[in-house]
């Protein structure tokens, strides 16, 4: 939905359904369910999810031209896809494969580009389009050398601009902006904002400037101008807020390179002090057992007593370092809903969102805001409720912060 600050979805990956038929379904059962509690009498825009198998389907013509008299009939409009889960993200193992393949596959960059035909037909005429994806690549597929590091993230750019060329073409023939927004994420090829500008600064630009300039002979100042146009960043808020960063130092640094963010990802991580009393620390530690299950990565990062950083891959690397007395705070990778902020006795980095909502009503630095809380199916089951009134209750909850 259209706000002062911005347009407001929730993303459909909540839902089910890995082909189309599957996730229209889906799609048809809740989306006006949900736009009749938060957008009446208003267009209501999707956050658009597609597993590779649902986008050759949609490709086709007559899918997708019922989509678009559905959108129309229900006066809906899709502006943002989310592009990182590739293959099945319900009812199965997902963990790491989230970043299969990475972008050193060609199936990752057939399948974008695939995206962007489907949102370039899809979007409505005026607004500008985006696509979520994976930051590169899965750190601990290629941390066995600098050198093999060197040639996936060198391959991984090389294909990114594959599909930059692509988004160029589509816009020089009178097509709308399309952006490419890059999601950092713990343990991912790029998962902080020194990683990201690193990569973009030192081999996206270098890389992508006299590749456009022999395709399309552009000036050096145009080329650069196109990439930072067509790649710009997916701020998930839960991610930063693991990475323990401040979303002010964050837009800053980004602003000072003239570097965009395409979407903002509106989610919350799980947090809690540990305490150094072993009865109230075992009670810390039990109350994130709740949140142990076998689909998700749930990455905890941990600040230690002298300011430093643990990383660990998963819950259980977390727990069998529980005892650690260095330790002094656990954040974990599970996207609970952003309406909470207590989970007695654990809290939420909900306090990130509205940090992030407050600079975006101050001085707007993206077009779209996204609420990304998938976990819907995996969490304990006090915390479940009817999904339309879930979903709702985020959406809410996001306009009376934009709101206030």
């Amino acid at each position: 939905m259209q706000t002062a600050f911005g347009h407001l979805t929730y993303c459909s990956n909540i839902h089910p359904g890995e082909t189309w038929s599957a996730h229209f379904q889906q799609l048809q059962q809740h989306i006006p369910a949900v736009k009749q509690q938060v957008s009446p009498g208003k267009p209501f825009g999707i956050g658009l999810r597609l597993a590779n198998t649902a986008s050759l389907e949609l490709a086709r013509e007559e899918n997708l031209r019922a989509f678009q008299q559905w959108l129309q009939a229900n006066d809906c409009y899709v502006f943002t896809m989310n592009g990182f889960p590739y293959g099945g993200f319900h009812n199965t193992v997902v963990k790491d494969q989230v970043h299969a393949p990475d972008w050193t596959s060609p199936d990752r960059v057939a399948y974008t580009i695939r995206l962007f035909r489907l949102l370039a037909t899809l979007l409505p005429y005026g607004h500008e389009g985006g696509i979520s994806t994976s930051p590169l690549s899965y750190k601990f597929w290629c941390n066995r050398c600098e050198e093999e590091k060197h040639s996936v993230m060198e391959s991984a750019t090389l294909n990114i601009l594959l599909v930059v060329e692509h988004l160029v073409r589509i816009r020089r023939s009178g097509g709308p902006l399309l952006h490419l927004d890059i999601e950092p994420e713990p343990d991912g090829l790029l998962e902080s904002t020194a990683e990201y500008m690193d990569w973009y600064l030192h081999q996206l630009l270098p890389a992508g400037i006299p590749f456009l300039q022999d395709k399309f002979r552009l000036d050096e100042a145009t080329a650069a101008g196109f990439i930072k146009d067509h790649v710009q960043l997916c701020y998930d808020v839960c991610h930063f807020a693991l990475e323990y960063e401040q979303p002010a130092a964050v837009l800053d640094k980004l602003s000072a390179y003239g570097l965009k963010v395409g979407k903002v990802q509106i989610s919350a991580a799980l947090k809690a002090d540990l305490p150094t009393e072993t009865d109230k620390r075992k009670k810390i530690i039990e109350a994130f057992r709740q949140f142990e299950e076998p689909v998700y990565l749930h990455q905890v990062i941990a600040r230690t007593v002298a300011g430093g950083l643990i990383h660990y891959p998963d819950l259980p690397q977390a727990f069998a370092d529980a005892d650690n007395s260095k330790v002094a705070e656990w954040r974990s990778h599970f996207h609970v809903p952003v309406f909470l902020e207590s989970y007695d006795p654990l809290s939420s980095t909900q306090a990130d969102i509205k940090a992030v909502l407050a600079l975006q009503k101050k001085e707007p630095f993206t077009q779209h805001l996204e609420v990304e809380t998938y976990t819907w199916d995996v969490l304990p089951a006090p915390l479940k409720d009817n999904i339309d009134i879930s979903i709702s209750r985020e959406l809410q909850w996001v306009l009376q912060q934009l709101d206030d």
